[in-house]
């Protein structure tokens, strides 16, 4: 990227290729938020960065798994690492556990999001404190790609509390969620590993999902919405 880019906003230069790709993404049809779980495609996220800080940390890593016709799919996954400029601090390379030589060996930035656009399609997303996920995905694909990222998002980090209202003082963190339903996770802090434990939340919620007659995105959306509302009400 170059100065004038980043002092301006500067649409980056893409190929050819890449500019027909990110239109055929562009090009697909959206789809039905009501539809139900299992007769439906949703992909669970989760990121990796350099730091906390939303305005000046980069993505290094996207972490991605499907749920289709309400199972984990785990074939239908993604993991990919962007290609670094600069390496990432130590300490923070002692959370995620991508080294300096896998930061600079990654994909390119505008290949890997267009992987990550292609892989998604226009399935609805879901991760847990989407906030993050979200900010970092889409600052990555305005700088890279030039495009504004307004894809349909659901958090499971309100939509558990929603179900489960007596619990939500003391269940707050994914970590706490995965001890609740006994959830393993086999890389805490890699991004695919994150991803897959989402998913797996996602599943255990089912049963609650039921009860309340909210098993499609739309009703994730509508459950994240009222427990919102009840959290920060207006």
């Amino acid at each position: 990227m170059n100065l004038l880019q980043r002092l301006f906003g500067a649409k980056p230069q893409l190929g050819a290729d890449q500019e027909n790709r990110l239109q055929e993404w562009r090009s697909l049809p959206e789809p039905d938020a009501r539809l139900p779980f299992d007769a439906s495609r949703l992909v669970v996220v989760d990121v990796e960065s350099s730091g906390l800080d939303v305005r000046k940390d980069h993505l290094i890593a996207i972490g991605a798994v499907s749920v289709v016709n309400g199972r984990i799919v785990l074939a239908d996954s993604l993991d990919i690492v962007l290609q670094q400029s600069q390496v990432s601090e130590k300490d923070n390379i002692l959370i995620h556990g991508i080294g300096g030589e896998a930061q600079c060996q990654g994909m390119p930035p505008a290949e890997a999001l267009l992987a990550f656009l292609e892989y998604l399609g226009k399935s609805p997303l879901l991760a847990f404190h989407v906030a993050f996920d979200q900010a970092m995905i889409g600052r990555a694909l305005k700088l890279h790609l030039g495009y504004k990222f307004e894809h349909a998002w659901a958090d499971l980090a309100y939509v558990a509390p929603a179900l489960y209202p007596q619990l939500a003082r003391s269940y707050r963190s994914l970590d706490q969620w995965m001890a609740l339903f006994r959830i393993g996770n086999y890389a805490r802090h890699s991004a695919l590993a994150d991803a897959q434990a989402t998913a797996e939340l996602l599943l255990a919620l089912r049963p609650q999902l039921e009860a309340r007659q909210a098993m499609c995105f739309q009703g994730l959306r509508d459950l994240e919405r009222e427990r919102r509302h009840q959290t920060h009400p207006v």
